[in-house]
């Protein structure tokens, strides 16, 4: 906590910047906490299961006494007792609930699962999913008495229940697929949450926009359009179409602040676009004039 605090102190938070820590063990760490093994690595978290079992054989239960639960859980209330508030501390990245499944069951088994074993497949997806609430609840109540909002690892708030929300394995299934094996779980989860977000990663998942769009309590979609694809400028068509879909918009700005500008005018204004980033010091008159222009100075 003394490091996180030091380097903390070193930022300055103009406009509607705040102060905030993303409490990460690794992207799925509800892998961890039902008993997959940890390989951490200095760039990235990897989880992978100690046996692989067959589907029917499989059944995932929550443990108390988890070594990795009680660590994020310990990390969470540390932060919370050193900070009293001064901090927003995000929730940890617990993982989509089938991106958590197929660290029990390897993606190319899983693939084979949908048409194989797909009534397994589901009965695993609500049982991560009752689990996922389990642990969010679990770990939000280390933090709650003094944060000061909810927070997941992107870095905005939201003064009711938030989180960014994803199915990474998607990527690799059809539409219909998707319809059946990923929808109605995060249907139910956007209903258990006030403000939930959907991370839409690569240009592999935009098949599944329109889906993910009709989900009714879904508040906004974050567009990342992957490695190696263009920035977040050329993607008109996808931000036209989640704002036309009522939905909020999450943009990375990165150190080339211009990127909300062209988006904005894309779409004919910023309004209900959610701009995240941080600038170097050499940047700060730039992004003094940005915050200027769109009234959050």
């Amino acid at each position: 906590m003394d490091r996180l605090d030091w380097e903390l102190s070193r930022l300055r938070f103009p406009g509607d910047a705040f102060p905030s820590l993303f409490t990460n063990f690794g992207a799925g760490v509800a892998a961890a906490f039902l008993g997959a093994e940890v390989e951490a690595r200095h760039e990235t978290v990897w989880f992978a299961p100690k046996e692989v079992k067959d589907i029917a054989d499989l059944h995932l239960r929550y443990d108390s006494a988890n070594p990795w639960l009680a660590r994020v859980r310990d990390f969470l209330r540390a932060a919370a007792d050193r900070w009293r508030g001064a901090v927003q501390v995000s929730m940890t990245d617990l993982g989509g609930t089938l991106d958590v499944l197929s660290t029990f069951r390897p993606s190319q088994l899983l693939l084979l699962d949908l048409y194989d074993h797909p009534d397994q497949v589901e009965r695993l997806a609500w049982e991560i999913h009752e689990l996922w609430f389990r642990y969010f609840d679990e770990l939000d109540s280390a933090i709650r008495p003094t944060n000061p909002g909810y927070s997941a690892w992107p870095g905005f708030i939201s003064d009711r229940p938030h989180y960014m929300l994803q199915c990474d394995f998607c990527y690799m299934i059809s539409p219909d697929m998707f319809v059946r094996f990923v929808r109605p779980e995060l249907a139910a989860t956007c209903r258990r949450l006030d403000r939930p977000f959907y991370h839409l990663d690569g240009p592999g998942q935009l098949r599944h926009l329109d889906s993910i769009l009709s989900i009714p309590e879904l508040a906004g979609v974050q567009w990342i359009p992957g490695a190696g694809a263009p920035d977040c400028r050329h993607w008109p068509e996808v931000y036209r179409k989640i704002r036309d879909a009522g939905k909020l918009i999450q943009i990375w700005v990165g150190e080339d602040l211009s990127n909300l500008d062209v988006v904005a005018d894309q779409l004919g204004g910023a309004e209900g676009i959610i701009a995240v980033g941080q600038a170097p010091a050499s940047k700060e008159d730039e992004l003094l004039k940005l915050l200027a222009r769109y009234g959050a100075d």
